[in-house]
């Protein structure tokens, strides 16, 4: 999955989900730049099909789609499509669908923060990339006396609390790893053979999801302690995304079938 990005020499290196070109925003680099208003902005995350959630998140986040963990870390995602590139939520306008929830990671760019390990600080950086980043912008970084902006300062304060939510994912799950809650899960589809009979199902995707039967056996003052926390709202909410596999399936035969009438038309 992604890494964090290092500054270094101006620039910062890592990959990063949507960021093609990061910067550190200076008044130098950026000071006649800014954000241009576009009626589809979102059309960098077309190619996102899973994206990065926090914990805060997941009880909206599981009425749009599958909530799933991935990698040594469990990092948290939401599912936005069945094919690698493929966000099956964003229109070909650069608009969410209707009733979609977006999360935080997207609503955030272009702006992401860097940790600057040197000055032991972080440093808040842009997509130089981003097509909606260009000189004259609607929303410039800088004023005219060279400070951030009230349209920075006030993305530097989403950063800010997307960071903190961050740190607090970080808990969660590592919360989950210490009582052994994890359980390698498998998505599949069974498709139906012409004669009407069910055909051999296929594997969607593999991942971590927390396990019913480990949660169910816990002892009762480590439950106590989820509930106390707010992680056992959490779990719930996972655990009820994931019949948002049937949704993601279902939308993908939908417009399989749509495809061959609007290549006729």
């Amino acid at each position: 999955m992604a890494t964090e990005p290092t500054p270094a020499q101006g620039e910062i290196t890592g990959n990063v989900l949507f960021y093609s070109r990061p910067e550190p925003l200076t008044q130098q680099l950026h000071g006649k730049l800014g954000v241009r208003r576009m009626d589809g902005p979102f059309s960098f995350a077309k190619t996102g099909h899973v994206v990065p959630l926090t914990v805060g998140e997941f009880p909206v986040a599981a009425l749009s789609g599958p909530i799933i963990f991935v990698g040594e870390e469990k990092t948290p995602l939401a599912v936005m499509g069945l094919n690698p590139g493929e966000n099956m939520f964003v229109t070909d306008q650069g608009l969410f669908e209707a009733g979609v929830y977006i999360p935080a990671y997207v609503r955030r760019y272009p702006f992401v923060f860097a940790n600057d390990e040197k000055a032991g600080q972080m440093i808040l950086c842009i997509d130089r990339n981003a097509e909606f980043v260009v000189e004259g912008g609607d929303m410039p970084f800088f004023d005219a006396n060279g400070e951030p902006s009230d349209y920075t300062k006030s993305c530097m304060e989403f950063c800010n609390n997307y960071e903190a939510e961050r740190q607090r994912t970080m808990s969660f799950v590592q919360l989950l790893r210490a009582m052994d809650l994890f359980e390698l899960k498998t998505a599949t589809f069974t498709p139906t053979n012409p004669d009407g009979t069910a055909g051999e199902p296929q594997k969607i995707a593999e991942y971590f999801g927390v396990s019913e039967d480990k949660l169910k056996a816990l002892k009762p003052e480590q439950l106590a302690e989820l509930r106390d926390n707010g992680a056992l709202q959490q779990i719930y909410a996972h655990l009820t995304s994931l019949v948002g596999w049937d949704r993601l399936i279902a939308l993908a035969m939908y417009r399989n079938s749509q495809a061959p009438q609007a290549a006729n038309a």
